[in-house]
C-alpha cells in the first residue's frame, strides 16, 4: 500500500518535516486532549448523580449517550476532514470548540444558580426527594456537554491519520516506524487518561467541579497549542474531495448498468491510466466479492461520473462494504467497556476506598488500574511481541489486524465474567454486615474491582489499536480520516446499545438494575449475561473475520515505475 504526491504539482516534503519528529507533537495533543474527556467520561456519572440529582439510571443513561455522540460524531469530523479541510485545520477547528465546551461546564459548577442543592451525601433509596434540576440548568448542562462531544469527535476523526501521514510507506525505514505509530500513540492516549482519572479526578471530587472542569479546559487549550507549534515539521493531506460521493457514484453507476454482463477480464472495465492525469496514483486491484458493483466500470456511451466509475472507485466502495461486518462484531465489546465507566463506578461508591489509613482513592479513579496494566503492556508488546512475531511471520505488524482485535474480544469476555463474580462476592459482604440499606462503605476493599479492570484493560489494548490500524492500512488514500472514524464508531454504537440494553433488561428481568440500590440490583446476573452474550459475539467475528479479503494496492508512479504492493 502506498501514498503517491505529485512530484510536479505538489512540493516534495522536505527530509525535515515528518517522522517521529512531527508525531511528538501528535502525542501530546492527544495526552492532553485525552485527559480532559476521559476524566469526565469516568466520572460525570457521579457528577450527575450527586451534584445534577439525576437518578442512578438516568445518570448512566446521560453519560453512555453523551460517550456515544462523541464518538458517532467523528463521521462527521472524518469526513470534513477528507472533503474540505486538512487534517490539521480539522484538529484546530474541533479543538477549539471543545474548549467553548469545557468552558460552559466550568461556569455552571461554579455558579450555584445555575445547578440545583447537591443531593449527594442522601442515602440511594431517598434520590428521588432531592430537588430535580430546572429546565434551564438541564439545558446548560447539555450544551456544555455537546459541545465537548461535538469537538472531541472532529479531533479523534482526524488526529490518528494526521500522525500516521508523517510516515511514508514507500520509505522502508519510514514504513516500520508506521507499524509502531498506533502503538505509541495508544500510549500517549493511556498516559493522559491516566493523568485524568487520578489527578483531574482527585480535583474534581475534593476542591470542587468547577476547578476539575477548569483543569480540562486548560489542558485542551495546551492541546491546541501543542498541535500549532508542529505546524511547520507536518506533511499535511490535500483534501480528494467527498468519499461519500464517490461511493454514491458507484451505487447508481451499477445500478444504471445493471442490464449489462459482468466482464471476466479486468482489462475491460474502466481505469484511469498514469499518462492520462500526469501523476501518481494508488490503484486497486479489482476483487471477486460484491461482483455487481463491477458493473459501474463497464464503459458505456453515457460520459460522467455518475455512469462510469473506475475500478479503483468500485475497490473502495467494496472495501468499505466489507468493513462494516468488522464494526458491527465489535460493537459488544464496546458496550461491556460502558458498564464498567457506569455501574463499576457505582460499586466503588459502596465499596472501602481506602489504600491507607488516611487517603482514599475516589472511585472515578478506579480506571487507573487497566490504564496502568496498558502503561506497562505497550512497551512490551511493541518492543518484545511485534518484532519476535514478526520473525515468524513476516508482518509488519507482528500478527494480523483481525488477530490483534479477535484477543481483544475473548478478553472482554472474560473481563466481564470474573466483574459478575466480583459482584457476587461484593453483595454477600452486604448481607453479611446487615448493610444492604446502608449508605456507609461496605468492609471491602475496591481494589476487587481491580481484577475486571486490569483484565478489560489488556483487551482494549488489542482491540482499539487493532481497529485504529486496521482501518487507516486497509482504507483508501482518500478517505483516511473518514475509515478511523468509523473504527470510533464502534464505540458509539457499544454506548448507545448499552442504554438499551440497560432499559430492556430491565424490562424484561423484571427490574434487575432498576432499584438505585445496588445491594439489592442484580447485577451480577447482568454481568454474567453480557459474557455469554460476549461469548456469542466472538463467534460471530470469527466469521466475518474469516470472510474479509484485504486490499492489494498497486502504486505506479510514472516517471520511476516503481511497484508498491500492499
Amino acid at each position: 500500500m502506498g501514498i503517491c504526491r505529485n512530484d510536479k504539482t505538489q512540493p516534495k516534503p522536505e527530509s525535515t518535516k515528518g517522522g517521529n519528529r512531527a508525531a511528538l507533537f501528535v502525542y501530546a495533543t492527544e495526552g492532553l486532549e485525552n485527559m480532559a474527556f476521559i476524566s469526565n467520561a469516568v466520572s460525570l456519572v457521579t457528577y450527575f448523580y450527586g451534584y445534577m440529582n439525576f437518578g442512578l439510571a438516568k445518570s448512566a443513561t446521560t453519560l453512555t449517550n453523551f460517550m456515544g455522540t462523541s464518538f458517532i460524531l467523528t463521521l462527521f469530523g472524518g469526513f470534513i476532514s477528507d472533503t474540505y479541510l486538512s487534517r490539521f485545520k480539522t484538529c484546530v477547528l474541533f479543538g477549539c470548540i471543545e474548549l467553548v465546551g469545557y468552558a460552559v461546564l466550568t461556569v455552571q459548577a461554579h455558579l450555584k444558580q445555575l445547578r440545583p442543592f447537591p443531593c449527594k451525601d442522601v442515602p440511594p433509596g431517598n434520590i428521588n426527594h432531592c430537588e430535580a434540576a430546572s429546565d434551564t440548568q438541564t439545558a446548560i448542562l447539555f450544551t456544555g456537554l455537546y459541545l465537548i462531544a461535538f469537538g472531541t469527535s472532529g479531533v479523534k476523526a482526524a488526529l490518528p491519520s494526521l500522525g500516521a501521514d508523517q510516515f511514508d510507506e514507500r520509505d522502508p525505514k519510514e514504513a516500520s516506524l508506521l507499524s509502531s505509530f498506533f502503538n505509541w500513540f495508544l500510549f500517549s492516549l493511556t498516559i493522559g487518561a491516566i493523568f485524568g482519572v487520578t489527578f483531574v479526578v482527585w480535583i474534581s471530587v475534593n476542591q470542587g467541579w468547577e476547578w476539575g472542569f477548569g483543569l480540562c479546559f486548560i489542558a485542551v487549550l495546551f492541546a491546541i497549542l501543542f498541535l500549532l507549534m508542529g505546524k511547520s515539521v507536518y506533511r499535511n493531506n490535500v483534501p480528494r474531495g467527498s468519499p461519500i460521493l464517490r461511493i454514491l457514484q458507484v451505487f447508481v453507476a451499477a445500478i444504471r448498468n445493471s442490464k449489462a454482463p459482468t466482464p471476466s477480464l479486468t482489462d475491460e472495465l474502466h481505469e484511469i491510466q498514469d499518462t492520462e492525469v500526469g501523476m501518481a496514483t494508488e490503484t486497486l486491484h479489482r476483487t471477486d466479492q460484491f461482483r455487481f458493483l463491477d458493473r459501474a466500470a463497464i464503459p458505456t456511451n453515457s460520459p460522467g461520473a455518475w455512469s462510469l466509475c473506475t475500478i479503483t472507485q468500485v475497490e473502495e466502495t467494496k472495501i468499505l462494504i466489507r468493513m462494516l461486518p468488522i464494526i458491527l462484531s465489535t460493537v459488544f465489546m464496546n458496550t461491556c467497556l460502558a458498564q464498567l465507566q457506569t455501574f463499576s463506578i457505582q460499586q466503588s461508591t459502596t465499596m472501602d476506598t481506602h489504600l491507607t489509613h488516611t487517603f482514599q482513592i475516589p472511585g472515578p479513579s478506579l480506571p487507573v488500574i487497566p490504564l496502568l496494566f496498558m502503561f506497562v503492556l505497550i512497551p512490551i508488546y511493541d518492543r518484545i511481541f511485534v518484532p519476535i512475531t514478526r520473525r515468524f511471520t513476516g508482518i509488519p505488524t507482528g500478527i494480523r489486524y483481525l488477530q490483534r482485535i479477535g484477543v481483544g474480544l475473548v478478553l472482554s469476555a472474560i473481563s466481564m465474567a470474573v466483574a459478575g463474580i466480583i459482584e457476587t462476592r461484593r453483595k454477600s459482604v452486604a448481607v453479611e454486615h446487615n448493610m444492604v440499606d446502608s449508605s456507609e462503605p461496605l468492609p471491602i476493599s475496591v481494589f476487587w474491582l481491580g481484577y475486571q479492570y486490569a483484565i478489560f484493560g489488556a483487551a482494549d489494548m488489542f482491540s482499539l489499536v487493532g481497529l485504529l490500524e486496521f482501518f487507516y492500512a486497509e482504507s483508501s488514500s482518500g478517505m483516511k480520516s473518514l475509515s478511523t472514524a468509523i473504527s470510533w464508531c464502534s464505540l458509539a454504537f457499544g454506548y448507545f446499545l448499552s442504554s438499551v440494553v440497560v432499559e430492556a433488561v430491565n424490562k424484561v428481568s423484571g427490574g434487575w438494575l432498576a432499584s438505585n440500590n445496588l445491594n439489592r440490583d442484580k447485577l451480577d446476573y447482568f454481568y454474567w449475561l453480557l459474557a455469554g452474550i460476549s461469548v456469542m459475539n466472538f463467534g460471530f467475528y470469527l466469521l466475518c473475520a474469516s470472510w474479509y479479503r484485504y486490499k492489494k494496492v498497486e502504486v505506479k508512479v510514472e516517471e520511476k515505475a516503481v511497484i508498491v504492493k500492499a
